[in-house]
């Protein structure tokens, strides 16, 4: 499995992976312009991509999701639950409808996960025959039924999106402070540490830090933090990339 995380924050998000035999795009939160010019780095071609997924339909991570389906033919896999807030922004019939909780996309298969955000949405535990890997992001907290089927995992795209510190003094107004701190908001950076020290195993080669706030938290932080949480587990800053928005990570392959 190839990944590279195309953007990450809140102004837009995208995620390319990639196996043997297929290409999908984890949300479309950029214009089709700067995926098309990212991709093209890679040679890769727009109408190579096998499939779509989506997270939610907050702006950035759609912004770009009705002009790429105009111009080309990509299935949308989603949920029931997601398909009437999809179909305000792209054609009902460009929607694979996922009845169960998993799909398969040529060799890639593709789990659903529930998160809470105050909109529909879902996090993904995506698997080749080889490599598995989960992306979280925009959520309150993650369920602890989830917690077995996360374990261990290749790869992991997660959220660290604010320091509790910098929110509560930060620059927001009150009602908006709590909203990120909500069960319906965003992962902090100890939450999403605390997380990663019970699922992380001997398998995983790689940790994204993804949806970084550009105004409750740092890069830096954001990495320092998640490093105190999990030194038990003896990673090292090569297997932590820190996603950034307006500069695509490095493509990793496991």
């Amino acid at each position: 499995m190839k990944v590279k995380v195309l953007a990450s924050g809140s102004k837009g998000n995208s995620t390319l992976v990639m196996s043997n035999n297929t290409k999908i795009l984890i949300d479309v939160g950029i214009t089709v312009s700067k995926i098309n010019c990212l991709l093209d780095e890679l040679n890769i071609a727009l109408n190579e991509l096998d499939g779509i997924l989506i997270s939610h339909i907050h702006s950035d991570h759609i912004k770009g999701l009705s002009s790429l389906i105009k111009k080309y033919k990509i299935p949308i896999y989603a949920r029931p639950e997601l398909l009437y807030d999809l179909i305000k922004y792209v054609p009902v019939d460009s929607i694979m409808v996922v009845n169960d909780t998993n799909t398969v996309i040529k060799d890639i298969k593709v789990e659903f996960i529930e998160t809470s955000h105050d909109v529909t949405s879902y996090g993904f535990i995506i698997s080749d025959p080889k490599t598995s890997m989960v992306y979280i992001t925009d959520t309150g907290y993650i369920n602890k039924k989830y917690e077995s089927i996360t374990k261990n995992k290749d790869i992991y795209i997660i959220e660290t999106n604010h320091d509790e510190e910098m929110l509560m003094n930060g620059p927001y107004p009150y009602h908006l402070k709590q909203r990120v701190i909500s069960d319906k908001g965003h992962l902090s950076n100890r939450y999403t540490g605390k997380y990663l020290n019970k699922v992380i195993g001997d398998n995983t080669k790689y940790i994204f830090l993804a949806h970084i706030s550009e105004n409750n938290n740092t890069y830096d932080l954001a990495l320092e933090q998640i490093k105190e949480e999990i030194i038990s587990k003896h990673f090292n800053d090569k297997q932590i990339i820190v996603t950034h928005q307006n500069e695509e990570t490095e493509l990793v392959e496991v």
